[in-house]
């Protein structure tokens, strides 16, 4: 006797995800919250106006499951990109240190005229990012296979 498939019996496949307005990018928002990158994972290629971090995002997306089956949450590569930028500012980043490590805490896209508009990506600790784009259009595709958190915890924020 054969049986159908579940819900459960379907393969996992990495994110791939476009945000083009400020809907999109809220739940991409929610995906990136909590990744970690080092300093020097982050890129603004000024010629192709393309700004991108390599994070180690949390993958919050599992975080129940890991929870229910009580095995470790996880982690995985992910690259945050972000097209038609014209202009990069920082604030509360020591860029001096390759060391440093960031923690993203939330995306935020605040409109302009005809498009245009800053996406601010704001990291623990009171530092900015902020990114004068042309017209939002932002890619998170994870790129290596989920692997254990190493603090085995999920990310929390105790008021």
């Amino acid at each position: 006797m054969t049986q159908d498939a579940t819900f459960e019996d379907g393969r996992e496949a990495p994110l791939r995800l476009k945000a083009l307005d400020a809907e999109d990018l809220s739940v991409m928002a929610a995906l990136v919250q909590d990744a970690v990158f080092p300093a020097v994972e982050m890129r603004w290629d000024r010629k192709a106006r393309r700004f991108a971090i390599l994070l180690n995002r949390f993958r919050w997306e599992d975080a129940p499951k890991a929870e229910a089956r009580k095995r470790s949450f996880e982690r995985v590569q992910a690259v945050l990109a972000v097209e038609d930028v014209m202009k990069v500012q920082t604030q509360g980043i020591e860029k001096s240190d390759p060391d440093m490590v960031f923690s993203l805490l939330a995306m935020a896209f605040t409109p302009g005229e005809d498009c245009t508009g800053r996406l601010e990506l704001t990291l623990a600790g009171d530092g900015v990012i902020a990114l004068d784009v042309e017209a939002l259009e932002v890619i998170l595709q994870d790129v290596t296979r989920p692997y254990a958190a190493p603090s085995a915890k999920a990310p929390s924020h105790p008021e």
